[in-house]
């Protein structure tokens, strides 16, 4: 299939505006997470993002590298995997909408909690990266759900403006 050149124009537009949402939201997301934590302490010493890549055979001394900041030791890699989630699906849902509009049904929050019934009730699950679905608080349930539909908005919103500004005609 061959694409116009408005179409590869739209198409550039919407990965763009989908990486600056993902950025966005990726922030809102961690957010999100200090005024409702998903997980215990505990279960946080290693972070889903740290045990998937050791469980891809990543080193421990890199997947806890820290960097820090205002005498904060915050975990860089962690912020790689986090972000690189958070704008890798920013992009799919601005490309995807512009092709699908309905995806965007309920401001985004059914994609939103699509993306966390899958990745948070199914696949980490099943790859044992968290504890199965039964086995997780309450507490985490409900801040990632919410979590998932809040940064789904902030891409919706801000993916769906930018992607209007760089393809309006001036």
């Amino acid at each position: 299939m061959k694409l116009s050149k408005d179409q590869k124009s739209n198409l550039k537009s919407a990965i763009i505006a989908g990486t600056i949402a993902g950025v966005a939201s990726g922030f809102v997301k961690l957010g999100w997470e200090n005024v409702l934590p998903p997980r215990t302490a505990e279960r946080d010493e290693t972070n889903p993002p740290q045990t998937l890549l050791q469980q891809f055979g990543i080193p421990s001394k890199w997947t806890h590298a820290t960097y820090t900041y205002s005498g904060h030791k915050l975990p860089w890699v962690s912020y790689l995997v986090h972000f690189g989630f958070s704008t890798s699906f920013a992009i799919i849902y601005e490309v995807l909408a512009e092709y699908k509009p309905f995806i965007r049904k309920g401001a985004c929050s059914i994609f939103g909690l699509a993306i966390w019934a899958a990745f948070h009730l199914g696949i980490m699950p099943m790859m044992k990266t968290v504890p199965s679905a039964k086995d997780q608080p309450t507490e985490e349930h409900i801040s990632e759900a919410l979590g998932h539909i809040a940064w789904m908005w902030t891409n919706d919103v801000v993916g769906q403006e930018l992607y209007r500004r760089l393809t309006s005609k001036k």
